[in-house]
């Protein structure tokens, strides 16, 4: 679980992920999750859920301060309550039409999404510059495996390549997978940038074949 590693905090997506105006789909023990950026850049983690048909919000849309359901465009604001329900536009929604929401911070470049209720802040990635996120279709042991090293209590995992020293921070996902930010030591360039990306999804590689054999025994 993603509590294991990170405390409370889960790392969900990473700044550049985000921009105002969207919303994209995101997951946390606690489940899926919309999380969301509105027009003036305030991020808000909501359940991914309508509760007029349990549509998912995070195939919904931004509007203003606001976000809306696809199906019949249920509004709801960054505290969950619902704004607005467009068949009746004349009425006021009730408080008890109303989405969860989590604590979210957003520290050094990073997203970071409560699981329960937290008890300190983030843990912080000083001198660390993300530089994009992929998915593994393999659990943490086994990227931990392929990286020859173990996560650090913020799930860290430090590995050494041709273009220098990378670090992942994990985040394990539904279904055995994990969420991988690759992270750079400083403003290296772009060719340790790519170098750095390449590393990562060799790893990727690396994990997902020992998953397979693992399943496979």
């Amino acid at each position: 679980m993603p509590s294991d590693t990170t405390g409370f905090w889960t790392p969900v997506a990473l700044s550049r992920d985000l921009p105002a105006g969207t919303v994209i789909p995101a997951w946390t023990a606690a489940g899926s999750i919309a999380l969301w950026r509105s027009a003036s850049g305030r991020i808000s983690a909501s359940a991914d859920r309508c509760p007029h048909r349990g549509m998912r919000l995070s195939h919904g849309f931004v509007r203003g301060e606001a976000l809306s359901c696809i199906y019949h465009g249920w509004s709801y604001g960054q505290a969950g309550n619902c704004l607005r329900i467009p068949a009746h536009p004349g009425l006021t929604p009730p408080e008890t039409i109303h989405v969860a929401t989590h604590d979210v911070e957003e520290a050094d470049s990073v997203i970071w999404v409560a699981v329960g209720t937290p008890v300190s802040k983030p843990p912080r990635l000083e001198g660390l510059i993300p530089l994009r996120s992929l998915t593994a279709f393999a659990g943490i042991a086994a990227i931990e495996v392929a990286a020859g090293s173990k996560a650090s209590p913020d799930g860290l995992v430090e590995i050494d390549t041709p273009a220098g020293t990378i670090c992942l921070l994990l985040s394990a996902q539904e279904d055995g997978r994990t969420l991988i930010h690759v992270l750079l030591k400083g403003d290296a360039g772009l060719p340790a940038g790519i170098g750095a990306s390449r590393a990562a999804e060799s790893l990727r590689r690396r994990a997902e074949d020992l998953q397979k054999k693992e399943i496979a025994q």
